[in-house]
């Protein structure tokens, strides 16, 4: 089958909506599948173009069996609600080239990933033009979130965005999200009920396991080995609510054997720096790279989940399968009935949202009861084994790809004919294509091709 995947995230991203969609595009490909991803240079969470990428170049590259398209965006050093908005469209408007060749190609299904919604309509004219399936997979419902956040606070705006939303996502053959919480709310805002799809984030617990020995960073950090480490990896932007960890550092500063870590990069770090810079029981990282994710998760003796409440349903954070699956004990903040409530509660503690006086209790009763951690954490890993392993999510989902593609999939004769007719690989037929649109358009000055 072939599969065009159309987002702005990608690896080598470490978190978030690019970490899920790279491991998806390649277990896809692992499984025979011919798939293709039009997406963004790396840049997140720093808000900054990875080394060796360039913002405003197109490039082509291969990365473990997948074709990528990168396409040019404008990342802003600080962003806001406006520059988000800038940003997100720059590379809607950007990739239309590296969309539309694919036209050539003729997907079986086009599938796009949100954030962002901006690259929906042309994912969605792309299907239409090739008569592809089309699929939006939502990570986040944004507008949603932009207004609980207040990053939208126009009401005729919001209204707009949210007619525009609705009108989108009636459109596509299959809308799938996270949770079971954002599938309904899909559902509540006009989606048909059969075109809904449960796709949940995966962890593969064969990488991420509990050790049997202290983390190699709490020596690196200078942690003793029997000091209570607090620990919350992962963005650190608006949604997290990440004062509400700096509040419970301060009033913790005096017990020596409790120390917070910090581990990630985002919008809100250098504040959160600032406000932890004279507490002794503060430690900060950079995002770690995959092959260390193992011995980061398993430094903590409590893995924390701050969460604003007003967005308890708009999201469920990824970073939630990495906590499970290291067996470690979880503090979640969520207001019961929301789907993170439901994923935490009997797994790990879970407290009110934005209360650091909640938190404080929760880590004061846990660091005092180490049976209780240990039973939390071999509940969280059982979870992660039995629902979230990767080879049953991507098994359902490959079960839904061929039940709506297989009216377009080729019979055997016809595989055979198209192979004898063709004397250029349509991947060949892209490139060439890209690169002359490149020379011609002035939004593309250069393109780079990769192998």
């Amino acid at each position: 089958m072939r599969i065009l995947i159309y987002g702005l995230n990608y690896a080598p991203e470490l978190t978030g909506t690019g970490k899920y969609t790279a491991e998806m595009a390649e277990a896809l490909a692992e499984s025979g599948h011919d798939v293709r991803v039009v997406c963004a240079p790396p840049y997140y969470p720093e808000w900054k173009v990875g080394a060796g990428y360039r913002s405003w170049m197109h490039r082509i590259e291969t990365r473990r069996g997948v074709r990528l398209w990168r396409a040019p965006l404008w990342v802003p050093a600080k962003p806001s609600g406006a520059k988000r908005m800038l940003h997100l469209a720059s590379f809607a408007c950007a990739s239309l080239p590296a969309l539309a060749v694919h036209a050539l190609w003729r997907p079986h299904v086009v599938m796009t990933i949100a954030p962002s919604l901006l690259n929906a309509p042309g994912a969605l004219m792309l299907a239409r033009m090739t008569g592809a399936r089309s699929w939006l997979h939502i990570q986040d419902f944004e507008v949603d979130a932009a207004f609980d956040l207040g990053l939208l606070r126009n009401p005729r705006a919001g209204r707009m965005a949210l007619a525009f939303e609705r009108w989108l996502m009636k459109r596509f053959d299959v809308v799938s999200s996270i949770s079971d919480k954002m599938v309904d709310r899909a559902v509540n805002k006009g989606v048909a009920l059969a075109n809904v799809f449960h796709l949940p984030n995966w962890v593969d617990t064969a990488a991420i396991f509990p050790l049997d020995r202290p983390s190699e960073l709490r020596r690196e950090l200078g942690i003793g080995e029997h000091t209570g480490v607090v620990l919350y990896s992962g963005n650190m932007g608006a949604k997290q609510g990440l004062d509400v960890l700096a509040d419970a550092a301060a009033a913790l500063a005096s017990r020596e054997d409790i120390v917070f870590v910090f581990c990630g990069n985002g919008a809100t770090r250098t504040q959160l720096q600032k406000r932890c810079a004279d507490l002794p029981n503060t430690r900060f990282l950079s995002l770690q790279p995959v092959e260390r994710l193992n011995e980061l998760l398993n430094l903590a003796d409590i893995h924390v989940l701050p969460q604003r409440g007003d967005v308890a349903d708009l999201v469920m954070p990824s970073k939630l399968t990495g906590m499970f699956a290291s067996a470690r004990a979880v503090i979640a903040m969520a207001h019961p009935g929301t789907e993170l409530h439901e994923a935490v509660h009997g797994r790990g503690e879970v407290i009110e949202p934005e209360s650091a006086q909640a938190l404080i209790n929760a880590i004061e009763m846990l660091i005092a009861d180490p049976v209780l951690r240990a039973r939390h954490g071999e509940e969280g890993r059982r979870f992660a084994q039995e629902r979230l392993a990767p080879a049953a999510v991507f098994a359902r989902m490959q079960e839904r790809l061929f039940e709506l593609a297989g009216s377009r999939l080729p019979n055997a004769a016809e595989v055979r004919l198209q192979e004898a007719a063709s004397q250029t690989r349509p991947a060949d037929v892209a490139d060439v294509t890209l690169t002359r649109i490149a020379e011609r358009a002035p939004i593309l000055p250069q393109i780079e091709k990769i192998e």
